[in-house]
């Protein structure tokens, strides 16, 4: 049977409250239970995701010290003091330079701005630029997306009577640094509403309190970085984002309009999902792999000219990135595999020389291959130093497993899911250890099988163009509000075949109760070998809506597929071993025989392990049954089925006997040959049986089946190839002869397992209760 690759987690969904929750909203059923999946369960909530507007933000001013900070601000550029923008080198970072930095100029400040290099100066706030700006006479440094981590820096600079803002989002330490503001939504003395916000929304809002007014025309700066944050896409970041994308589909600015043209995106057709696989990543590679500085240079950029040149270079750095990840995401399977054992709990893969600035896109690629906790480290030989990322997953918290490992791990940070850190280079092999350690402790059997949270359930009648058109109001979808992923329960294959250049796609059609869905299954070419036409399914997915020739079409984008019943995959004829092997799994399966002069047929062309019918030894582990040779009776094949459990069976049944291809004679057939043996008295078979059975136009195996039939019921004698008919022999009926009934049962049974067609074959191994359908509960049970 094919099994998920991955836990399906299904939520449970009052129907009740669907249905009630449907009347009260007016909204489509299908958009109800997704809102329900979310645990959002009152209408009024799901109207005010869907009709946000301006009353959506709150005031900038219940930021903690935000009114004092903008009275600061305002002195600077009453007094013509030099400011200092100093942002980060990620997206939110760029985009929050840039929303501080238009909001400043545009009340004619004299501003200027700075972004840390990933490798000279590290994250936060840097003693040596905060050094330099003081001697380029800035007396009030304002930072964005950092700065509660920089308490060294920011120290110094009062000191030196230089004034700080910090405006930040990350995560508050034991203390505060000792900055004049700190502008941050989860300020332990503040009251803000919502403590969400991106480095960007927080820039964005001390904009908003400086401008006194909501600068409609910064939002597209706010949508990017807030999505590019993976930050969470409720409450006034959902208006944010949403009012940002429309501004952004419609933007005059040059940088977006260059970008677009460079990176080949529609601005009118722009969303969240552009933001994420377009957009973003461009604006972080040229901070993973340098100088940042040039992508607040590019969003503020003045003219096509300018901005084209800029969105070239971007786009360059962005396709060395994925070469650099490319490279290291191959050399990091390779030490993978050379580590792993089958106790392996978590990679801990280092090297030197890897850049430091896209580890953890390695350690995603790692977890996504092989779904296990993974440290990537690139080694520093002259400092003596390894630097990298780490990504988990459920059930293995990585800030708390790393916090146990604080003697070799004198700098670390991080959440649940994602962690850097630094360590002496000869720690590297001990964390290791360490990490497995207590992966033993931690993570079970089962939670080392990857997770796939459904959100909404439907049936095939359920989906139509509308359905999907109407979840378009829902975006956009992000953070605590993810795209759903949609189960689509209890379908059966119509056809399904492998497409592209090297035939590594599927496209098949499924079907129930008379409605159909296309379906496309990127790089699951396997599901074109393991399914057929009349198999029953359930599938995982991305709905979407198909368009061709003016003409809209449902279609589901396959993430997992399993059969709901046991699979029967019937290679009968084909005689070819290379035609079909492929198709059976390495693992777990196994090659029975019946004949022992099939042996010779198929060793030498089988890699598969051949075991003989009495040699099977009971197996408590489900396996792949491939039949290879025709059991000699029903018994046999019975034995197997007892022995082994299975929900997959490969049905090759070969066979080099004509017995089984043959006809069984008619009575009038028995009847005329006995005749014309009586009149001769004796025939000399052995001489004569061509001629004969060209005369007949039988075949000479049938000749002597029915010679044989008739000397085991006493009619004849046979000596040296001479056939004598037997005087006064009694009469007897053709169904006493024990060579006619092996005959017939191997007939019958030839019959059954050769010549019926698949569904009949499937019919009868049921009804002998070999083989069974197994529900999708018990397969949940199973995991």
């Amino acid at each position: 049977m094919l099994k998920s690759k991955k836990r399906w987690i299904t939520p449970e969904i009052n129907e009740q409250l669907v249905e009630q929750l449907q009347k009260e909203s007016n909204l489509s059923p299908v958009v109800v239970k997704y809102f329900v999946s979310q645990g959002i369960t009152n209408s009024v909530v799901m109207k005010e995701y869907l009709e946000m507007d301006e009353q959506s933000l709150h005031d900038p001013l219940l930021l903690f010290q935000m009114k004092e900070a903008v009275e600061r601000v305002q002195q600077a550029i009453q007094l013509e003091e030099k400011i200092l923008v100093y942002g980060d080198y990620d997206a939110d970072g760029i985009t929050s330079t840039s929303v501080m930095l238009s909001a400043l100029h545009e009340l004619g400040a004299n501003a200027t701005y700075e972004i840390p290099n990933r490798f000279d100066h590290g994250y936060g706030p840097s003693l040596n630029l905060f050094k330099q700006a003081i001697k380029d006479n800035v007396t009030l440094i304002i930072t964005v997306d950092n700065g509660v981590s920089g308490h060294e820096a920011i120290e110094f600079a009062r000191l030196q009577g230089v004034d700080v803002i910090v405006t930040d989002h990350h995560e508050i330490g034991e203390t505060l640094p000792n900055a004049n503001f700190i502008i941050h939504p989860r300020h332990p003395e503040g009251v803000y509403p919502f403590t969400e916000l991106a480095g960007v929304g927080v820039a964005f809002k001390f904009a908003c309190a400086l401008l006194n007014r909501v600068p409609e025309e910064l939002l597209d700066l706010v949508a990017i970085g807030t999505i590019a944050d993976l930050v969470s896409l409720k409450g006034e970041n959902r208006y944010l984002v949403k009012k940002g994308i429309a501004i952004l589909q419609r933007s005059k600015r040059f940088a977006l309009q260059a970008l677009a043209n460079i990176a080949g995106f529609d601005l009118l057709k722009a969303d969240e999902e552009t933001i994420g696989f377009a957009i973003g990543p461009r604006l972080n590679a040229i901070g993973r792999l340098g100088d940042a500085k040039p992508g607040v240079e590019f969003i503020l950029s003045t003219s096509m000219d300018d901005a084209t040149f800029l969105a070239k270079e971007i786009d360059k750095a962005n396709k060395a990135r994925q070469a650099i990840v490319a490279k290291m995401t191959e050399e990091a399977t390779e030490l993978a595999e050379q580590v792993m054992t089958e106790s392996t709990k978590v990679l801990v893969i280092a090297k030197s020389g890897w850049n430091p600035g896209v580890v953890g896109i390695v350690a995603s690629k790692l977890v996504d291959k092989y779904y296990l906790p993974t440290v990537i480290l690139g080694i520093d030989d002259e400092k003596g130093i390894a630097k990298g990322s780490a990504r988990s997953i459920e059930g293995f918290h990585l800030f708390n497993e790393l916090s146990k490992n604080g003697d070799i791990l004198p700098h670390f940070g991080g959440h649940p899911m994602a962690a850097g850190m630094t360590l002496q280079k000869e720690d590297v092999d001990e964390l290791r250890t360490r990490l497995n350690d207590q992966a033993q402790h931690v993570l079970s059997d089962t939670d080392l099988i990857p997770i796939e949270k459904i959100d909404i359930t439907l049936t095939l009648p359920e989906i139509s163009v509308k359905e999907i058109e109407s979840f378009q109001q829902l975006k956009p979808f992000g953070m605590d509000f993810p795209k759903p992923i949609f189960h689509i329960q209890e379908s059966e294959v119509a056809s399904i075949r492998k497409i592209g250049s090297t035939s590594q796609h599927v496209k098949m059609v499924v079907e129930s109760n008379g409605a159909t869905l296309d379906c496309i299954a990127f790089f699951k070419s396997y599901l074109a070998d393991e399914l057929y036409p009349e198999t029953k399914i359930s599938l995982i997915g991305d709905l979407q809506i198909n368009e061709w020739n003016g003409k809209k079409n449902a279609q589901l984008l396959v993430k997992d597929v399993k059969a709901l019943e046991w699979q029967l995959h019937d290679i009968r004829g084909v005689r070819q071993v290379n035609r079909w092997e492929h198709l059976i799994p390495k693992e777990n399966s196994i090659v029975v025989y019946f004949n022992r002069a099939s042996v010779q047929q198929f060793e030498s062309v089988l890699s598969l392990p051949l075991h003989h019918i009495e040699s099977l030894e009971e197996s408590l582990d489900e396996k792949n049954v491939v039949f290879l040779d025709m059991p000699e009776s029903e018994k046999q094949l019975e034995a197997v089925f007892t022995a082994i459990p299975t929900t997959k069976v490969y049905t090759h049944f070969y066979v080099s006997d004509d017995v089984y291809l043959e006809s069984i004679p008619t009575r009038d057939q028995f009847k005329w040959y006995y005749g014309f043996l009586l009149k001769r008295d004796s025939f000399y078979l052995e001489k004569h049986i061509d001629e004969l059975a060209k005369h007949k136009g039988w075949s000479k195996s049938k000749l002597n089946f029915m010679t044989k039939v008739f000397f085991d019921l006493g009619f004849v004698k046979i000596n040296n190839g001479l056939v004598e008919t037997v005087s006064n022999a009694p009469k007897r009926d053709l169904s006493e002869s024990l060579v006619y009934q092996e005959h017939m049962m191997k007939s019958d049974l030839a019959r059954r397992l050769l010549y019926a067609p698949k569904k009949e074959l499937k019919e009868w191994f049921e009804q002998n209760n070999w083989v069974r359908t197994v529900s999708e509960e018990e397969q949940e049970r199973w995991i």
